[in-house]
């Protein structure tokens, strides 16, 4: 189906002023579109999810850690460069994204933060490879700054280093925070956990591309940005227990669907298994109308950008009409979109399953 459907097919016209510039006071202050199996919407709080799930039900969140990653400096001829760290692929190395006016050479160096060199290695495509003088994690907690969506325009502050991260963030490597996870707080998580839903994690880097628009018309023609995930052993347990009790998988975040279904994907065409196991590595998996979901049975997710991929993802879930009209219907209503925006609760759409 992806080669009948163009980018025109995944736009929307969204008002500026419902770009949501901060978090709401409290993490699960913010709001709860549901639109449930026939499609049909209810508006709500967010902390009314208790009401949606049933015990046996399993939540997957995604533990990655948003990482300090950009951090600003000089070239060696003294213009000005912004580096966003990407990937780290090694103690003392990573891929980073560099604007300058002009692309640095390789093997030379850069001054960030007025305190450490890196040496430019050379390129991977899009990105450049830097080889820094000390562990990377380190260095970037010390002088980065938090790596805010491109849309939010204010300056990083205190508020954003502790709302901009997940209140189970275990795992540094992310870019960009899962941010259907930010409405959750230890005390839901807590009432959750005593109502009987399980609670389980993957992990999958968020990356820059995760907010890149879609540039080519034709979406079979989209090449898709690799990120590294894994599913553990004992999230691929949680989820055949579940299943057997007849629980739901409900994935928070679009992260946590790309980690699961790569999962599956990957071990489906590798080794032909039924149930989900253990798995790890990049992945590139472009979800579109006509992806079959072999795992998630329910989706927890926040508003996405136009021409975005994660918008076409929602699509795959619930169907490209119900998609349309749940976004007219959130802009209709005043919904906050984006990273700090509302949340919406999807149920699979049965004919589209």
């Amino acid at each position: 189906m992806t080669g009948l459907l163009t980018l025109k097919d995944f736009d929307y016209v969204l008002p500026e002023e419902l770009i949501a510039q901060q978090p709401t006071a409290t993490r699960t202050g913010s709001r709860l579109l549901h639109v449930d199996a026939s499609g049909q919407f209810h508006d709500l709080g967010f902390t009314e999810l208790l009401d949606l799930l049933k015990p046996n039900d399993l939540l997957v969140f995604n533990n990655t850690r948003v990482i300090k990653a950009r951090l600003f400096g000089q070239k060696e001829s003294g213009g000005k460069v912004e580096v966003l760290v990407e990937r780290i692929t090694s103690s003392r190395c990573a891929l980073a994204h560099i604007r300058s006016s002009r692309s640095p050479l390789q093997a030379s160096r850069l001054r960030l933060a007025d305190a450490f060199d890196v040496t430019v290695m050379g390129r991977e495509h899009n990105l450049f490879k830097l080889e820094f003088d000390r562990p990377v994690l380190e260095l970037l907690e010390r002088y980065g700054s938090t790596p805010l969506p491109p849309y939010i325009e204010h300056t990083p502050d205190e508020q954003d280093i502790e709302r901009y991260q997940t209140v189970y963030a275990k795992t540094p490597g992310a870019v960009a925070a899962p941010t259907a996870g930010l409405h959750f707080d230890d005390t839901l998580l807590g009432r959750l956990k005593a109502k009987g839903i399980e609670q389980a994690f993957v992990t999958l880097h968020v990356g820059a591309g995760t907010f890149a628009p879609v540039k080519v018309e034709k979406l079979d023609e989209h090449i898709m940005h690799a990120e590294w995930y894994e599913v553990p052993s004992e999230t691929a347990e949680a989820i055949t227990h579940a299943k057997r009790k007849g629980g739901r998988i409900i994935a928070v975040g679009t992260t946590s669907v790309r980690a699961l279904e790569s999962a599956a994907k990957a071990q489906a065409i590798a080794e032909g298994h039924q149930a989900l196991t253990a798995h790890s590595g990049d992945t590139r998996l472009f979800i579109t109308p006509g992806f079959k979901y072999q795992v998630v049975d329910a989706l927890i997710t926040n508003f996405h950008l136009p021409q975005s991929t994660l918008l076409m993802l929602v699509a795959a879930f619930i169907g490209l009409p119900r998609m349309k009209l749940a976004y007219q219907h959130a802009v209709e209503h005043r919904y906050r979109f984006f990273s700090y925006g509302d949340a919406m609760f999807l149920e699979k759409d049965l004919q589209n399953a």
